[in-house]
This record gives structure tokens, sequence and C-alpha cells, in this order.
């Protein structure tokens, strides 16, 4: 499938940024599961620095904002060629041992209700069918909902809540899977379609669990499937903050406020 992706943010400030420094995880990932055509990424007022590919595979693109700029638009735009894989990461190099990914983060971090939920899952199932197995419970004990969380919340405040979007359902995901003992890591990138093939056209978050003998495989508990040729991978990270697509700092800015509109759409090849 080609998927054409439109994403554009515009960044405005209280006060003129004087100076700023920005790294992106926006260009799609390398595997067996999608072949980048096209990919373009502009920064108005901002000269585009080195690019390196970390240790998780992933390209991260560093940017310099010259200032004084008080509005800062960012446009990416380009086609992916994406191809189902079932949720497999094939392909994909990358040189950090998937025992790290066992380590807990301030957003993941368990208390004794993440304990439980993950504990009701059969001791007795192998890796593969724990992994989806808990998929589903997340599922099931969230609600989509948009509006009651934030980007600040922790896996233990969605799951109290009981309601939540994508980036919740991967942190509780997250956070249980590595209760049993399986690695795991967030995933941010695009959606075109959810598993019934309703358009979604989003910027998107998932999981990815760590299963012996397969290697890395992506499971999105808020539409309970696993990543097909809807999805495009861009980046990872332990937690949602770790995966940013966009982190930085500016001096001078203040307040900072996002206008944000993001399309994917399927193309004729």
């Amino acid at each position: 499938m080609r998927l054409k992706i439109t994403h554009h943010t515009v960044y405005n400030y209280a006060n003129p940024v004087r100076f700023g420094v920005q790294s992106l995880r926006t260009t799609p990932s390398v595997f067996q599961g999608q072949k980048v055509l096209d990919w373009k990424i502009d920064i108005e007022g901002a000269e585009c620095g080195p690019g390196f590919r970390d240790g998780a595979g992933d390209w991260v693109q560093l940017w310099t904002i010259h200032g004084p700029i008080q509005q800062i638009p960012v446009r990416i735009e380009g086609q992916v060629e994406t191809t189902d894989l079932a949720g497999v990461l094939r392909g994909h190099r990358e040189v950090i041992n998937p025992l790290v990914y066992l380590q807990t983060t301030d957003a993941t971090e368990p208390d004794d209700a993440l304990r439980d939920l993950a504990a009701s899952v059969g001791q007795d199932l192998g890796k593969l069918d724990l992994a989806h197995e808990l998929s589903r419970k997340v599922g099931e004990a969230i609600k989509y909902q948009s509006g009651v969380t934030s980007l600040t919340t922790t896996a233990a405040e969605a799951l109290a809540i009981g309601a939540g979007v994508c980036q919740d359902h991967a942190q509780v995901l997250i956070t249980v899977a590595r209760e049993r003992g399986l690695p795991a890591r967030y995933v941010s990138g695009y959606l075109h379609a959810d598993a019934e093939g309703n358009v979604h056209e989003a910027a998107h978050a998932w999981a990815e669990l760590h299963v012996e003998g397969l290697g890395w495989v992506g499971f999105d508990a808020a539409n309970g499937t696993c990543p097909s040729e809807y999805y495009v991978r861009t980046g990872s990270g332990l937690d949602a903050r770790d995966a940013a697509p966009v982190r930085g700092v500016t001096i001078m800015g203040g307040a900072e406020k996002l206008d944000v509109a993001v399309a994917v759409e399927q193309v004729a090849p």
C-alpha cells in the first residue's frame, strides 16, 4: 500500500525565540515492512544540521533555530510504501539489547492495579500468546476517549481513569508486559485506518513487545490489532516522552501553543 502523509505543525510563542535546537524523530523507519519513496522536512526559520541513526535504529535529524522568531512552522510530507508483516519488525537494524526495555520510567512505573492487570493473564501461556492476551486485556481496561488524559498522564493514572487515547493504551501495555518479563517499548508513527478499515488519519502510537524467536512485534491495544500496511513507523523509546517525534529547547520563547494538522491517505502506485 502506498500512503501519502502530510503533517504540519505551527509553534506559536508568547515571546520571540532567540535561539533553539530541535531533534526530530519523524523519518519513517527502515525495515522490510516499509519503503520510503519520498520524504521532506522543512522548518521555517531553522537550519538543518547533522543527522544520525541511534542505537534503536531510528533516524534523528537536528535543526537549529535562529531568531528572533515568534512562529515556527514545521512541514513534514512524503510517501511510504508499506507491507503487512503481521506486526513483526523484520529487517530493522539496531544495536540496543532488548533487555534494556525492561526498565521502568516515571510514566510506566507500575502500581498495584497495573500489577494485578499483568497477573490476570494466565501463567502457562507462551510468550506470543501472552503478548496478545495482555494487549487484549489493556484494550478492555481502557476505553478509547479523548480529552480525559494529557501528554503527562502516566500508565497508572490512565488505568485508574479507565479511559484514554493511544498514548495511554501503549504505556499501560508496556508497563504490564514488563511486569511479565517481556521487554516493551513505545512506538510513534502514523495510522491510515483502524482494524475495521475505518479512516483514522492521524499521528498514532502503539507498543512493541520483544518475543523470543520473533523479535519485536507491534501491538495496538487501542484498536485491538497488530500493525499492518495501514501503519507507518517512525520512532521508538521507553515511553511517550522518550519516543516524542519532536524534542528540543528554546531560549526566550515563553509560553508555547501548537496548531497541528495530520493527514494520511492511500494513493495509487
